[in-house]
């Protein structure tokens, strides 16, 4: 199956917490960092969730949010270190690649934020993003896992 998300960073499931309709997904990406997916029960059932099955995340890049540093006293979770190499921009809106260990992310941003964090091939930043808006696809097939909307 294609998608239009171009965020797909493989992983394997560490932990599965289950409530009464959502559950916190731990993965352990392929490059070492930690990410922690809220979705739904029936989603973790359907596709058979449990420690060490082999996942993909899925995140739209307008769901990367981008920090030149470390954010201590907020409630996202999901904080992974990369380095800039690519950035677009556009009248409105910027697209900027980020390498982070084990892959590469996309944030769309604004382009205000861009010239504001002075972001450019070579920086170093913190992609943020919220575990209610990360999916997870099976890696053997092509289920989908989506963020609880």
């Amino acid at each position: 199956m294609s998608l239009s998300i171009r965020n797909q960073i493989a992983g394997t499931v560490t932990a599965v917490t289950a409530g009464e309709a959502m559950a916190s997904v731990k993965v352990r990406l392929t490059g070492g960092q930690d990410i922690t997916a809220a979705i739904t029960t029936d989603a973790v059932k359907d596709l058979g969730l449990a420690e060490g099955s082999s996942v993909k995340a899925l995140v739209k890049s307008t769901e990367v949010a981008l920090a030149t540093g470390p954010v201590e006293g907020i409630s996202i979770r999901n904080q992974l270190p990369g380095t800039v190499t690519d950035v677009a921009t556009g009248g409105a809106m910027g697209s900027v690649k980020v390498t982070v260990e084990g892959g590469e992310l996309t944030a769309a941003i604004t382009k205000d934020a861009v010239e504001a964090l002075g972001l450019a091939a070579g920086t170093s930043v913190v992609a943020l993003i919220k575990s209610t808006e990360i999916s997870l696809a099976a890696a053997s097939g092509s289920s989908l896992l989506g963020s609880p909307r």
